[in-house]
């Protein structure tokens, strides 16, 4: 079996150019269950710039997780929300930014991260995974997880605190986000095709500290769903309004509709912003009608979400 990495924004995506699925055989048809907003074409223009929905990198994740299924058996959840599982410690090789925070080698933040570790040394970490990063169990000791990490090359070892153990799963839903061309396409496994139920504009994280951050790049299990979710002022314990229908990617990273900025309280359908440059903390905004379609759609820990450059 022959491999091909590819190294998008920091992150050793693996694919296989000759495995149990080759590109040509993932089957992708247009059965829109939401059609408004739709992007009619594959190519389009905005602000003199093509945009693209690119259909190439689409096929790669579904074949990725279609052969990540395959090769193991149980599958899980890497999770630390707000460290809720324990700050992770420093990695080896870490770097430390102007805003006083720690990252790995390829630039993941030690906050909200999980600590990764190489078989030939458990006491300290080589580079930290993203919360809600979609891993398959190897195998387990006391303390540990032996696992494989579908975005990440290799197989590491993990405190077995930080582990969410799915079981047998088969994931039939997932959600592609294009934070280039500022797009969302989800997609639906059925009868050995993968049928498009959406395709719209969206708007991903400007990468703007201390504040904002980039949409991580990666392949994520959806975590937790919110009917309302609350955000406040920057720098501030002010509450600035709300964004509906938000459902949880990774860390404080959620798809989600229009925010809504007090004094106002209705929601807000759509916005002209949509499909243009990122600009969120680190959400992923989409029409708020498009954001509770995905929230009726996509069970929380039944789909999948992969972020693409």
């Amino acid at each position: 079996m022959k491999m091909m990495n590819i190294l998008i924004a920091g992150v050793l995506l693996v694919v296989f150019s000759h495995s149990l699925y080759a590109d040509d055989s993932i089957i992708i048809k247009q059965d829109l269950l939401y059609d408004k907003y739709t992007l009619e074409k594959d190519t389009y223009v905005y602000n003199k710039t093509t945009r693209v929905i690119q259909w190439d990198v689409i096929k790669k994740c579904l074949r990725r997780i279609d052969n990540f299924e395959h090769q193991f058996m149980v599958n899980g959840i890497l999770q630390n929300y707000k460290n809720k599982n324990g700050h992770a410690p420093l990695v080896k090789n870490f770097k430390k930014t102007k805003w006083n925070r720690y990252t790995d080698s390829l630039g993941v933040k030690q906050n909200q991260g999980i600590p990764l570790y190489d078989e030939t040394d458990l006491n300290e970490p080589v580079l930290y995974a993203r919360d809600g990063s979609y891993i398959a169990i190897v195998s387990d000791t006391l303390d540990f997880y032996k696992v494989a990490i579908a975005c990440i090359k290799g197989e590491w070892y993990v405190p077995r605190k930080y582990v969410y153990d799915l079981g047998p799963v088969r994931f039939n839903k997932v959600i592609v986000i294009d934070r280039t061309n500022q797009n969302i396409v989800t997609l639906e496994h059925v009868n050995n095709e993968w049928l498009v139920r959406s395709k719209n504009p969206a708007t991903t994280g400007l990468e703007k500290p201390p504040f904002k951050s980039a949409t991580p790049v990666g392949i994520f299990v959806l975590q937790n769903k919110l009917l309302k979710m609350i955000y406040l002022e920057d720098g501030s314990n002010e509450v600035a309004g709300y964004a509906p229908y938000a459902n949880r990617i990774s860390d404080g990273a959620y798809i989600h509709g229009v925010p809504v900025n007090l004094p106002h309280t209705e929601m807000i359908e759509y916005s002209s912003t949509l499909g243009t440059t990122p600009r969120s903390h680190m959400c992923v905004r989409n029409a708020t009608s498009h954001a509770k379609f995905i929230y009726d759609w996509a069970p929380k820990y039944g789909a999948l979400v992969c972020v693409i450059e």
